[in-house]
């Protein structure tokens, strides 16, 4: 009978062979999707959102936005919160330009989105302007959800494709129901806006710092809201971040410090002393 040998050990020099089990994967690689989920997740998000569209025309039309400026908002401007928010500052008789400034702030999260979005799909330049015009909260959310560069950009493309699609006729069918439907607020469509935009930012705040900010930019904005026009105490609500921030920071210096150096040096001459 042949003498069996031993499987070799491991030394740790390259071109050594492991005797145990192969270990975990590395955390990045991720196996690939196939790619009708990538597609079933895509047209889910795309459909679900894109059925509010109905909401927004209805509340725009009972701001006074004729039929053409509805469906321009949704063609070029896109963003649900944005126009939400524009639509719902010119309905409470806010200023127009606070109201396009509340919109605008809104709207300045997408360009964040923009440039995760661009290292992850690497899109060509001739592609990139019209790309970005689909670069909100959802077609984000499903990119990134993504292990390889392939299934995000179908997932990019099938939710962008379906809720620009869905949104659009949507806010068209919407604006031209508004005058059956008659008062909005007594079927309850001024608060999709609202609802829409928790059921998509609940998910997204994962950390106790991030829901302590949307907390406080809440009640600022509630606190405010019977004593400044329309529009501005969501403009102000933003200040929770910085603040939210420096508290950390003192936090983190700890009382009776100045620098935050001062408990470190302590506990570190304490030690040596011992």
């Amino acid at each position: 009978m042949a003498e069996q040998t031993a499987p070799p050990e491991s030394t740790g020099r390259a071109g050594a062979i492991s005797a145990g089990p192969p270990g975990p994967a590395a955390p990045d690689a991720r196996p690939d999707r196939p790619d009708s989920a990538v597609v079933r997740d895509a047209l889910g998000v795309g459909i679900a959102v894109g059925l509010s569209g109905f909401a927004f025309g209805v509340t725009a039309a009972g701001s006074g936005l004729s039929l053409l400026q509805i469906c321009a908002l949704s063609l070029f401007v896109f963003t649900g919160a944005s126009q939400f928010a524009l639509v719902g500052a010119l309905a409470a008789g806010g200023n127009p330009y606070t109201a396009a400034a509340g919109a605008f702030f809104l709207g300045v999260r997408n360009a964040f989105y923009g440039l995760r979005l661009s290292q992850l799909l690497a899109l060509p330049r001739a592609v990139r302007p019209f790309a970005a015009h689909w670069v909100i909260d959802e077609t984000t959310a499903v990119t990134v959800a993504q292990p390889t560069r392939r299934a995000a950009r179908l997932g990019f493309t099938v939710t962008g494709l379906t809720l620009y699609v869905l949104w659009n006729l949507t806010t068209l069918g919407g604006a031209m129901g508004a005058e059956a439907l008659g008062d909005t607020e007594a079927w309850g469509l001024d608060a999709a806006s609202p609802a829409v935009f928790l059921a998509l930012l609940a998910p997204m705040l994962k950390t106790t710092t991030e829901r302590v900010t949307a907390g406080l930019a809440v009640l600022l904005a509630l606190t405010l809201l019977p004593v400044l026009p329309a529009g501005v105490p969501v403009l102000l609500s933003a200040l929770a971040a910085p603040l939210v921030l420096f508290l950390m920071g003192r936090r983190k210096r700890g009382p009776g410090t100045e620098d935050g150096t001062t408990t470190q040096t302590a506990t570190t001459k304490g030690g040596r002393d011992s």
